[in-house]
């Protein structure tokens, strides 16, 4: 179940998928595109499928966790969106062992994060410490900034605007060599449009990142019908395809025990809750 108007379709709010979930009645199985809250009561032949940034953040804390960092510094946008993703990634780091230090909210209307960054890195306290000790000792001194130390590495949530403007900033401000993850919404497939995000790692769907001859056959398939909108919502084509294929294994309960099949939005489950689960491929940008 998705809405639609003329100009285009569109997965439901929560909201709207709790007040189907209502009606549901189990004699015919529905499959709404976002998933209810975690505290809402489940009905029999109600499946859940949903491309969502928590998931993703989820993803990358058990990532940094595997790739041997534990102490993590977070930039998110201000606003729901970003707290949400900030909040899935903080618990599932500490979950697995891992601890943020600290967290900066950024706005996504601005093009400068100096402020954040610098306070997010302890910047600002490593140049208070410079301009006290130069004041004690009434002269100049040679100084450069030193981040704090502590962290390991950066997670940071953000569109691909804004993921262009901050992976050089943290380089200007002594940072380009701590890791930084990231959720697919800071990439798009845009050779030119990712040059400055060089070394930032993040987990996507097959339809975007995948180079084998299924995937790449129907991205072009795709491209060529609809040539100005496939990249921009290539997410979505993949998330379509994905409900569509899922219908038959879901018309028929004692079919709908999904484990790893190979989608195009990711490897997918079918969790207890009737919730269809992603396992994501991993990307570095070179």
């Amino acid at each position: 179940i998705h809405r639609c108007n003329a100009a285009q379709c569109e997965g439901l709010t929560k909201d709207e998928v709790a007040a189907i979930a209502t009606v549901a009645d189990g004699r015919v199985p529905v499959l709404a595109l976002n998933f209810l809250p975690d505290d809402a009561r489940m009905q029999r032949g109600f499946y859940q499928f949903a491309l969502t940034p928590e998931d993703e953040a989820r993803l990358a804390a058990r990532r940094a966790v595997a790739d041997g960092h534990r102490r993590a510094v977070l930039l998110t946008p201000s606003g729901d969106w970003g707290n949400r993703v900030a909040a899935a990634f903080t618990d599932e780091l500490e979950q697995v062992g891992g601890t943020v230090l600290a967290r900066r909210a950024f706005d996504p209307q601005e093009n400068d994060f100096s402020s954040e960054i610098t306070g997010l890195l302890k910047l600002d306290e490593s140049r208070g410490r410079h301009e006290r000790l130069a004041a004690t000792l009434g002269g100049r001194l040679e100084f450069e900034p030193r981040r704090r130390a502590d962290a390991q590495f950066i997670f940071v949530a953000s569109q691909p605007a804004q993921a262009r403007l901050i992976r050089p900033q943290l380089r200007f401000h002594f940072a380009g060599d701590l890791p930084m993850y990231a959720t697919s919404d800071a990439f798009e497939p845009d050779a030119q449009a990712n040059l400055e995000l060089d070394g930032v790692m993040f987990p996507d769907m097959p339809w975007m990142i995948s180079s084998d001859p299924v995937s790449a056959a129907m991205r072009d398939t795709v491209q060529s019908a609809w040539p100005a909108r496939a990249n921009r919502r290539g997410r979505l084509f993949a998330f379509g395809f994905d409900a569509y294929r899922l219908i038959p294994l879901l018309k028929n309960p004692s079919s709908a025990q999904l484990n790893g099949i190979a989608g195009m939005t990711g490897r997918l489950t079918l969790d207890k809750d009737g919730r269809v689960r992603r396992d994501l491929d991993w990307a570095e940008v070179r």
